[in-house]
């Protein structure tokens, strides 16, 4: 897997991977792009919700909405690394099991997202699931 970034002026850049896709990222203006910091937040909330709502389809659970809100403290002092990370999801269905989604989640976080296992040796990591009824 590889990636290339830019410098496009100032502090932003384009970041591109390997299969074609850009982003922006911004180290001075938040209007302008993401922060590399909140990417890595970005990062490990997509790659456990892609996990979370395929082992809830492949549980067969009517999964209609699904997302995960992602919330990162960092230490005040440089380098201002995360020292926790809290991923509450929000899964949203009909009758979607308790059970299944509890597994899901766990599934997720203990054995499937590579972006949070590896940070899980750096940063504490704590999740927490909410179901809503569609």
């Amino acid at each position: 897997m590889k990636a290339k970034v830019s410098w496009v002026e100032g502090m932003k850049f384009v970041g591109e991977s390997e299969s074609g896709h850009q982003v922006i990222l911004d180290g001075a203006n938040p209007g302008e792009g993401a922060s590399p910091m909140e990417m890595i937040l970005l990062a490990v909330g997509g790659c456990s919700s892609i996990d979370v709502v395929s082992i809830l389809e492949k549980a067969r659970q009517s999964v209609t909405a699904c997302h995960v809100d992602v919330c990162g403290e960092r230490v005040e002092s440089v380098p201002r690394v995360f020292e926790k990370i809290n991923l509450h999801f929000v899964v949203t269905g009909s009758n979607l099991a308790d059970k299944q989604v509890a597994r899901a989640v766990d599934l997720s976080m203990d054995k499937y997202c590579s972006v949070s296992l590896m940070l899980e040796k750096a940063v504490q990591i704590t999740h927490s699931y909410q179901i809503v009824e569609a």
